[in-house]
């Protein structure tokens, strides 16, 4: 199956054009344009080190798998339900793990570029906050995949299936020589989970149609496909969540010091000619 993700390679290709074109626009005096190809080129880019991060680690890769039974056993420890039995119960229907596979391979950045895309041409002056949140949960969900650890679906001896890969859906390449390509050991924290939800909550804050709590069905659906496809663990995605959970923090912080800053502006005393204009006015 086609990686309808894109390769960072890709990615990075079409991010450089969007940046160049974002130039020429401004030259021309297109901002409009420059802007919406500009902030285009930052999601790929984005996206293409999020790709490129799965090719590289600061830890070995040999403990990778041991890192994922580690996570695993530590689930069932604490009574979280194991991945194995969900995906169990769709394996004997082929529609249903074909439709699960092609979610995975398509709808995290499918949807998380409308939703910037819808937020930008329509609600522009909300739009900083959703791009600024996409950044810094990024940022952060790849520094944490610096260590490599396994998807689910390399543990078959924990009871775990490749279904992408038995019905020639997988988005990733093999193994080379018995040797497992860097590329599919960024497991945590789940980027997927992370976007979803992402995206789901800027839908809701920012539309105001009732339609808008069917978002919700977003990141319910790629949590249920990232476990069935034994693509990611629950961990995984509570990881993303709380990662996400921080840039929200962020965000709000930085916003409530910047409205501090801007109120003791205004109250700072005038001095000089203001305040000689200031006296003036009050005399007349």
């Amino acid at each position: 199956m086609q990686n309808l993700t894109l390769t960072w390679q890709s990615a990075g290709g079409t991010a450089v054009a969007l940046y160049g074109g974002a130039y020429v626009s401004a030259r021309v005096r297109k901002p409009a344009l420059s802007a919406l190809l500009r902030e285009a080129g930052t999601l790929l880019a984005l996206f293409a080190l999020w790709q490129l991060v799965g090719h590289l680690s600061v830890m070995s890769a040999d403990h990778a798998l041991d890192r994922a039974s580690w996570i695993h056993r530590t689930e069932l420890a604490i009574g979280l339900p194991d991945e194995a039995s969900w995906q169990a119960a769709i394996t004997p229907y082929p529609v249903l793990v074909r439709l699960a596979n092609y979610y995975y391979a398509s709808m995290h950045f499918g949807v998380m570029l409308l939703v910037l895309l819808w937020v930008f041409l329509r609600h522009r002056e909300r739009y900083a906050w959703v791009r600024n949140t996409v950044v810094i949960t990024t940022a952060v969900c790849l520094l944490v995949q610096f260590i490599p650890v396994a998807p689910p679906r390399m543990l078959p001896q924990n009871g775990f299936v490749d279904v992408a890969a038995e019905y020639g859906q997988s988005v990733y390449g093999g193994a080379v020589g018995g040797v497992v390509v860097a590329d599919q050991l960024s497991a945590m924290p789940s980027v997927h989970v992370a976007w979803c939800v992402l995206a789901a909550v800027a839908v809701i804050r920012v539309a105001r149609s009732p339609f808008r709590w069917l978002m919700v069905l977003h990141p319910v659906l790629t949590v249920a496909v990232v476990v069935v496809t034994a693509n990611h663990f629950w961990a995984d995605g509570i990881v993303a969540v709380a990662i996400l959970c921080f840039a929200y923090a962020v965000l709000a912080l930085t916003a409530r010091r910047r409205g501090r800053s801007s109120v003791e502006t205004e109250d700072r005393p005038r001095s000089g000619s203001d305040a000689r204009t200031s006296r003036t006015e009050k005399v007349t």
